[in-house]
């Protein structure tokens, strides 16, 4: 696309003067009442050959495509005129009224400024047709052109089964399928799974695209997200849409000869999108053979029971453990309830939890740990205890049963002092004291009249409060201060948020998210320059940034390794950097930082 503009420049220049003294810079709006999420076309035309664009701030409306740029040329009574337009696609996201100030371009050495346009932006009517987000398929419709990009770029909700009882697992996968480019995405809303109790499956690296055939068509294909649900209750359930944001480069149909020439015209466009919403069928779980312990256990388990020691002295402690494994809704089982002797005292279980989640569901183990005393001796038996659950692979429940243990309590110390009781509840030691000791030693009396009231310690305290008001008048005023100075404040405060960039960077290259990495060190070293040199971030570039630090005495060494490190940055987050690598890239962005630090 430069190279495309840098041509038509050199032609205009060849073929004929272009006169500027008349220039006019106009921002023009398609509309300026619309409903939020109504597009509009937002224009900035120019009459005259300028350069350095600098585009109002549109963080008010969602830019949906943009910028365009269109240039003509008109030869009249053999003068040429050249003129240019840069427009963009937005949409309101909110109600109000909102300024588009003015944006700014120079025109033969002059700075000249569009005007402002206002925008009126009313609440969107029901059954009012949103532009942003049209929408059948499994994608919201979008059009470049001649291109559809629905059929392009579109978000599916894949599950491996929609037919299964309450309580039984359902996978859930999100998946991309492209024939574009993806230059940025983000997740916008994630789905509402009322209904459903869920875990999320960790993904253990970054989405990896592959290549599959759908209805026909081959597109690269990545897992974004993998959700298994547990069904709360019977009927149909519906798995609402998960919606994304893409930034996407697309090839659009030519507009003129230049774009002909060229092979067609590249856009970056802003592509809303989401999944359609999915229906589980849920049956309930037949009353038919339910046992009468049955609390709500889905899947296939196993049960065990095992205790510490059989034999043991009263007011010992003895660990009673069970423990249930297999696959199913494991997070979901209810508490258990042995029957103990009487005479034992129990206390609430530890539950440990190992649970695995994959795309084939959850499976692991929950360990139910009961500690129980026995206060007196004798022989007693734990009694078995039953686990009912449900098996949807075929369709019927099962009972399983763990053994009984035989218990031996010998006579232990102190066992006449205890006693007892039923539930679990504490013991009742009988001390057979019922008065208090008489104290003894030291009694800390004083003698009268030595008292810290009058003394020297009271004045000097007495003192410290005026002393303190000063000091804090003086900090206070040292402080505001400081703080008047507002470039001062910039220069301060620029190394700690380039370190809190740096430290983001730091956890996206340990997560291998390279392309991350390189954007968090760009904006730290760029948001660090503009605050540390007092430069506009519009007006960073390389020639300010080398000739700010020249004039503040900064070393040409420190220079070059500084724009070095930025050049990587710039061209790693566009196109793979083989010859250093990110840790490398890394530590020069810190050793610029360092360096600029000790020298300014």
């Amino acid at each position: 696309m430069k190279i495309k503009y840098c041509i038509l420049t050199l032609i205009l220049f060849i073929t004929g003067r272009v006169f500027a003294q008349d220039a006019r810079f106009v921002a023009s709006a398609s509309q300026t009442t619309v409903s939020t999420g109504e597009q509009f076309q937002l224009t900035f035309s120019i009459n005259a050959d300028g350069s350095n664009f600098n585009p109002p701030d549109l963080s008010d409306f969602q830019l949906l495509g943009g910028p365009n740029v269109s240039n003509s040329m008109e030869f009249i009574n053999g003068k040429a005129t050249a003129s240019s337009s840069v427009s963009y696609i937005l949409a309101p996201t909110r109600v109000g009224t909102f300024i588009i100030g003015p944006a700014t371009v120079v025109v033969n050495g002059k700075k000249i400024s569009s005007n402002s346009i206002k925008m009126t932006v009313l609440k969107r009517r029901t059954g009012q047709p949103n532009n942003n987000t049209g929408g059948g398929g499994a994608g919201t419709q979008a059009n470049t052109g001649s291109t559809d990009l629905s059929k392009l770029l579109f978000l599916r909700a894949e599950i491996d089964k929609n037919n299964v009882y309450q309580g039984q697992p359902v996978t859930v996968t999100y998946r991309i399928y492209t024939r574009v480019d993806i230059l940025q995405s983000q997740i916008n809303k994630l789905p509402d799974l009322t209904g459903f109790w869920n875990e999320d499956v960790k993904m253990t690296q970054p989405a990896q695209f592959r290549v599959e055939t759908y209805k026909g068509q081959r597109y690269n294909v990545a897992d974004i997200k993998q959700t298994i649900l547990f069904p709360e209750h019977a009927g149909n359930i519906t798995i609402d849409p998960f919606e994304m944001t893409f930034i996407a480069r697309v090839q659009t149909t030519p507009r003129d000869f230049m774009d002909q020439f060229f092979g067609g015209n590249v856009q970056e466009v802003n592509y809303p999108a989401k999944s359609l919403p999915v229906v589980i069928h849920v049956k309930p779980l037949p009353q038919a053979g339910k046992p009468a312990g049955f609390s709500g256990a889905v899947g296939k388990f196993n049960i065990e029971a095992t205790v510490d020691k059989d034999h043991l002295k009263a007011n010992e402690a003895l660990n009673y453990k069970i423990k249930i494994s297999g696959s199913g809704n494991i997070k979901l089982l209810k508490d258990l309830n042995p029957n103990f002797p009487t005479d034992f005292e129990k206390y609430d279980p530890k539950i440990t939890d190992t649970v695995t989640e994959t795309a084939n569901g959850v499976s692991g183990s929950r360990i139910y740990n009961y500690l129980v005393i026995p206060r007196h001796k004798g022989d007693y038996t734990i009694d078995p205890v039953s686990f009912s659950y449900f098996n949807p692979a075929t369709g019927k429940y099962v009972t399983l049963s763990t053994g009984s243990f035989k218990i031996k309590v010998e006579k232990g110390i102190n066992e006449n002092n205890v006693t007892a009781l039923s539930g679990d509840q504490e013991d009742v030691k009988l001390l057979n004291k019922d008065i208090r000791y008489i104290k003894t030693g030291d009694s800390d009396l004083r003698a009268e009249g030595d008292r810290f009231f009058g003394s020297a310690g009271f004045y000097l305290l007495l003192l410290l409060g005026p002393i303190v008001c000063v000091a804090a008048f003086l900090v206070r005023n040292q402080i505001r201060r400081n703080n008047a100075d507002v470039v001062r404040v910039k220069s301060r405060r620029a190394g700690k948020i380039a370190a809190r960039h740096l430290t983001n960077a730091n956890k996206e290259l340990q997560a291998n998210n390279t392309q991350a990495f390189y954007e968090a060190v760009f904006k730290g070293l760029y948001g660090y320059l503009s605050n540390k040199l007092n430069i506009a971030y519009a007006d960073l570039d390389r020639e300010n940034i080398a000739g700010t630090l020249r004039a503040k005495l900064a070393k040409e060494e420190t220079i070059g390794e500084l724009l070095d490190t930025l050049d990587l940055c710039e061209m790693a987050r566009y196109a793979p950097v083989t010859h250093i690598s990110a840790k490398q890239v890394f530590e020069k962005a810190k050793g610029a930082i360092n360096a600029i630090e000790d020298e300014i």
